[in-house]
């Protein structure tokens, strides 16, 4: 989906919700809906990243949406949902407290994330979908997934091998 939304080019999102809000993923990113499953925990992770579950034989971590936007973070339980969504070469769990629609608009429907709104709720929030007299924030996945950087990992791996010369055996980028 593109940051413009110029035109009357129809729209498919996955509406959910994070306590009070509601918000929603592009339809297209979202690869299955499924309940909670507890996580287990990584050391030195980022606050909002629970955990990882395994999903038919894959490890995929699972962001807490309501930890990731700065909201009331509560204990998962049965009733919540997890969302696995894909962004590239990148997929994760997005943990929320329910999937409650699918909804289908046009780019004419989609207003712009409003000015007042932080630099970091901007570059969350991608816009505004009024509906129905509900105001539902259009998620930027791009910026909610935690990037992995690769040149970062690469550089601890020299790090690694010059202490350990016996690492020899791990590829190089």
């Amino acid at each position: 989906m593109s940051d413009s939304y110029d035109g009357g080019q129809g729209h498919e999102f996955v509406a959910f919700r994070i306590d009070a809000q509601e918000f929603c993923v592009d339809i297209m990113s979202v690869r299955e809906i499924r309940g909670w499953s507890p996580a287990t925990p990584i050391p030195h992770a980022p606050h909002f990243v629970r955990g990882v579950i395994n999903l038919r034989g894959a490890v995929l971590p699972i962001i807490d949406l309501a930890s990731r936007f700065g909201l009331a973070q509560g204990e998962p339980s049965a009733r919540h949902v997890i969302i696995v969504v894909q962004v590239g070469d990148q997929i994760a769990g997005l943990l929320v407290d329910a999937v409650s629609d699918i909804l289908s608009t046009t780019d004419n429907a989609i207003q712009a994330t409003p000015g007042v709104a932080s630099t970091m709720a901007r570059s969350f929030v991608r816009g505004v979908l009024a509906l129905d007299g509900r105001m539902i924030s259009i998620v930027t996945l791009d910026a909610v997934l935690p990037q992995f950087d690769r040149e970062a990992a690469w550089a601890r791996l020299r790090q690694v091998r010059n202490r350990w010369p016996l690492v020899e055996s791990f590829p190089s980028p």
